[in-house]
């Protein structure tokens, strides 16, 4: 009875409770009864168990109460933990910058600080905890805040927005009204959440098209400077046949209004006067150029002559990637002439004295012969010119049509590359008429070939490895008698040839002895030259790469390097084999012998002369590539360099040493300038007052008024050798003179 009186499963207070009773009446069955029968006292053994087992009962029950308490102490502990580490983790991302929002692998927003969609209120206010993406994603859309792109609708924007959700990593920019930029970043965690960063880009986005503009303005002032420099009349139109650029000398040429030359004026507007059908034509001179502009598939280009007026016009035009195209009109009224009257004349001397016919056909021969070269600069120097303005112009627009799209660096370097290639044909064109005219004026002194070549050895050098040629310059002591100038444009037209028509294998460059000369000698092993064209290669406008762009050159390299060693009087050799490569010899008298040469800078760049010789310039830069280009660029104008890394090291550098520096150079990175004034302090405090100059790319006018108020000289990157050196004479003692 006692085994099924006591549920198992009872608590264990009722369960005591009922042994408690069970006990107490076989306590009092055994009292009353009178006989000592073994029933009785086996009652009593059970009653004894009973009470053990209560006991015991107690026990487990003291002792599981006893857990359960600790448990909760546990727990309580636990929660306070948790409840601490919420607290810091959002006190932690309160102190984030940016604005920080976290949406966990449901994506459900579980935590965001003060300042995310801080820029945005009426999503601000509109963000509570469990907020899903996407409906935090309508809610950005549908924000009045919000600036949507040209042709962009709230839902597709929504749609692109979550579509780059997917992506692991997503970095963009959002523009909101009143010109404010905020960049996006977001975040996978480990655990499937997601982590957005939200910073606010305007200031940089000011600053960069601040910047941008002033570039384009820059670009646009050269480039307009550039074409108002050519002789040629100039006109520029797009795909549509819109006029977008112009120089002075169409309107003088055709005789064309001012008022019909604006920006977007159609191609039948601007040349009216010169159309056949088109309203006040007085002619169709300009008919091909019509036809060929309006042709569903024009050809690369047409060039024919046109009468305007008493004047005849050479009238060059070619297309343009972008499918516009470039006009160029070109007086040649007196070479037409020329030919007319040379031809009249040429008809009455045969009329009258025949034996005089061969004479008087060479005549014409030479005259035409001198026509079509002039033919031929007029197209090339045309055509090679507008290409590269072309390029930087298509540069530029490409970053005003789409700014975010492009690298503004990128797209700068690329248009200042075109315009260096303009230059570079200019100063071609310029070398080429100052030795056709003979106006270059020679200083024949005694030049250093070791010095020469080493020079261009470091000058052509980077451009050979680019292309994977071993560029090699023998090392020579000779000494020749030339003018400097002059005859290292030769060598510099020579190995630029090599190196451009070599595509593998290498460039050798020496010098040997070869009685009273030197001979000077370039070896390339290129394709070689065949035997019917080595007279031809002399020529100008002539190359035997006729695919070659005008960023590789116009073919005036080897008539300028004809023309100058026969200006020098130097012997021109050409020796070459076909597979093989190619030889260019110059041969020019040795100096006397015994003579040192002066070793002059043939960049035309500032050179101290040698009353630099035993000055000491102390240098400090943390990097070492401008650090070791810095020394050896001082070197070279005669000053003894010490390098330093920091101050630290400078400051131990001239303990060790105990000398005084002539000059101290410190240059710092972009965020560390005021570091390295106090750089220079701390050197003046140990050196004493020496001249100093501060080389940094943070050109801020605190910076410069700093730099000012503590007498250093402020020069900013990129660096400019002239400006340090004139900072050197400027402030070294006895005032060091430029040579």
């Amino acid at each position: 009875m006692i085994q099924t009186s006591l549920d198992p499963q009872a608590p264990l207070e009722q369960r005591y409770e009922k042994l408690l009773k069970i006990t107490s009446a076989l306590m009092r069955r055994v009292e009353q009864s009178t006989a000592g029968s073994g029933a009785a006292y086996a009652q009593f053994e059970r009653s004894a168990r009973l009470e053990k087992e209560v006991r015991a009962r107690t026990s487990d029950l003291n002792r599981a109460l006893d857990l359960l308490n600790d448990s909760n102490a546990r727990l309580a502990k636990a929660t306070e933990t948790a409840r601490r580490a919420q607290t810091d983790l959002a006190n932690a991302i309160e102190t984030v910058k940016e604005g920080f929002g976290l949406f966990d692998s449901d994506d459900r927003l579980v935590m965001y600080n003060s300042r995310f969609c801080a820029t945005i209120g009426d999503v601000k206010s509109r963000l509570v905890t469990g907020l899903s993406f996407d409906e935090y994603v309508d809610l950005i859309a549908a924000s009045t805040h919000l600036a949507l792109p040209p042709g962009e609708t709230k839902q597709t924007w929504a749609a692109n927005r979550r579509a780059r959700h997917k992506d692991e990593h997503v970095n963009f920019s959002v523009r909101l009204a009143g010109e404010r930029w905020i960049q996006v970043s977001e975040h996978r965690t480990s655990a499937g959440g997601t982590v957005i960063l939200q910073t606010d880009v305007s200031d940089i986005i000011r600053i960069e098209r601040r910047e941008r503009e002033r570039l384009l303005d820059d670009q646009a002032r050269i480039i307009h400077a550039t074409l108002e420099h050519i002789s040629q009349g100039v006109a520029i139109f797009d795909a549509k046949a819109r006029l977008v650029g112009w120089n002075t000398h169409v309107s003088e040429l055709l005789a064309i209004p001012i008022t019909r030359l604006w920006l977007g004026a159609p191609f039948t507007t601007v040349f009216a006067g010169m159309l056949e059908n088109a309203p006040g034509a007085r002619g169709g001179s300009l008919d091909p150029l019509h036809r060929w502009a309006y042709d569903a598939e024009p050809g690369p280009g047409v060039t024919f002559d046109a009468r305007c007026g008493p004047l005849t016009l050479s009238v060059s035009a070619r297309s343009m990637p972008d499918h516009g195209f470039v006009v160029s009109f070109s007086d040649v009224t007196a070479e037409r002439e020329a030919v007319r009257v040379t031809t009249e004349a040429n008809e009455i001397l045969e009329r009258r004295v025949a034996e005089r016919t061969a004479e008087l056909s060479e005549a014409v021969a030479a005259a035409e012969r001198a026509n079509a070269t002039k033919s031929r600069f007029v197209a090339a120097a045309s055509h090679d010119l507008l290409q590269p303005l072309s390029a930087a112009k298509l540069y530029l627009s490409a970053l005003e049509a789409d700014p975010a799209s492009v690298s503004v660096r990128d797209v700068a370097r690329k248009a200042q590359g075109a315009l260096g290639s303009v230059e570079a044909i200019l100063d071609a064109l310029l070398e080429m008429s100052r030795l056709e005219s003979g106006a270059t004026t020679l200083e024949i002194a005694d030049v250093s070939l070791s010095a020469l070549m080493r020079q261009l050895a470091d000058e052509f050098g980077p451009l050979a490895a680019r292309k994977g040629l071993d560029l090699r310059v023998i090392p020579s002591s000779g000494v020749i008698r030339t003018d400097a100038k002059t005859f290292r444009r030769v060598l510099q037209n020579l190995i630029a040839n090599a190196v451009k028509y070599t595509v593998s294998g290498r460039v050798l460059i020496g010098a040997r002895r070869c009685g009273p000369l030197w001979r000077v000698e370039v070896h390339d092993t290129g394709p070689g030259i065949p035997a019917s064209q080595r007279e031809n290669v002399f020529k100008e406008f002539r190359r035997l790469n006729a695919t070659a762009s005008a960023s590789e050159g116009m073919g005036l390299g080897l008539a300028i390097v004809e023309r100058a060693c026969n200006l020098l009087r130097h012997r021109l050799d050409l020796h070459s084999v076909e597979g093989r490569g190619t030889c260019f010899a110059v041969s020019a008298y040795a100096a006397a012998a015994g003579v040192q040469p002066v070793d002059k800078d043939q960049h035309g760049e500032f050179v101290c002369d040698s009353e630099l010789s035993g000055r000491v310039a102390l240098l400090i830069d943390p990097q070492v590539a401008t650090r070791e280009a810095l020394t050896a660029l001082m070197e070279c104008w005669g000053l003894t360099t010490l390098e330093a890394a920091s101050g630290e090291e400078a400051e131990a550098l001239l303990e060790e040493i105990g000398i005084v520096p002539d000059a101290v150079l410190v240059a710092s990175r972009h965020t560390e300038a005021r570091a390295a004034i106090q750089t220079i302090r701390q050197l003046r405090d140990l050196a004493g007052p020496v001249p100093a100059c501060l080389i940094t790319s943070d050109r801020s006018r605190a910076n410069q008024d700093a730099c000012a108020a503590e007498g250093i000289v402020f020069i900013a990157k990129p660096i400019d050798p002239a400006a340090i050196l004139t900072a050197l004479c400027s402030d070294l003692p006895d005032k060091l003179k430029v040579a």
